[in-house]
């Protein structure tokens, strides 16, 4: 093994036994537990993970659903509600090529998410950086981070986040406990909401699911809501969708 490779080796040695340590005598997953090791780690002011999938055709063209399993601070939470919104964001760039996606001074970068980016600015967001969770070709979601102040990681503070994002896969893989990646349904958060009314809305609209999550994140951006409280509205049917409305 190269040097190189036993120093990536005893660090990952290092945070395995960290999150073990953290794990001891607490019942929380190894994906939380992931993320706030990210915060303490990485010198990151917020991290969050969360599980996708593709809805709408088995060749990857569909819409991607996403359901949060942890956020360590609101801003963290609502980064990942902001994306999932507006349908883009560093998050599902990396789902999409399967490598991180690194942005060092979001302010100067807005360009490339017209609708995540300046709302991420708003949030408190100055750089972002997302790692696909994945084993080999199979895609599970994302590791996502943010600092309150612009900057890169540097080389070591990369190589943790990558350590971290796999150990954080192993998380997500042993939450799934059997579900496909397909199923959100055992995910604790109100964004499982949202694929209940997208499948209303598409009942509503007689439309395809990704035409009906369209019309969701459009209602959302326009009425200044997040997805998830008009999808709360759909699926308590105060909030009707029509083929010649709203």
């Amino acid at each position: 093994m190269t040097t190189e490779g036993s120093l990536a080796e005893n660090r990952l040695q290092r945070l395995r036994a960290l999150l073990a340590a953290d794990r001891s005598g607490s019942a929380r997953s190894t994906v939380s537990l992931a993320c706030e090791r990210c915060v303490v780690e990485l010198g990151v002011s917020g991290a969050g993970a969360t599980v996708l999938s593709r809805l709408g055709g088995a060749d990857g063209d569909g819409q991607t659903s996403r359901g949060l399993v942890h956020a360590t601070n609101e801003v963290s939470a609502g980064l990942e509600d902001l994306q999932l919104t507006v349908g883009e964001g560093p998050c599902l760039d990396a789902f999409a090529s399967g490598g991180p996606v690194l942005v060092s001074d979001l302010a100067a970068a807005t360009a490339r998410w017209p609708g995540f980016g300046p709302a991420a600015c708003e949030l408190g967001a100055a750089a972002v950086f997302s790692f696909p969770l994945q084993i080999g070709v199979v895609q599970l979601g994302s590791l996502d981070l943010y600092r309150d102040t612009p900057g890169p990681l540097t080389r070591a503070e990369l190589t943790d986040a990558l350590i971290l994002g796999d150990l954080a896969t192993e998380g997500v893989v042993a939450d799934l406990d059997g579900h496909g990646v397909d199923d959100l349904s055992w995910l604790a958060d109100p964004h499982v909401e949202v694929h209940q009314a997208a499948g209303m809305v598409q009942t509503q609209l007689r439309s395809s699911t990704e035409v009906a999550l369209i019309r969701l994140r459009g209602y959302a951006y326009t009425h200044n809501l997040t997805l998830a409280e008009v999808a709360r509205q759909v699926v308590a049917r105060t909030l009707l969708f029509t083929e010649d409305g709203r």
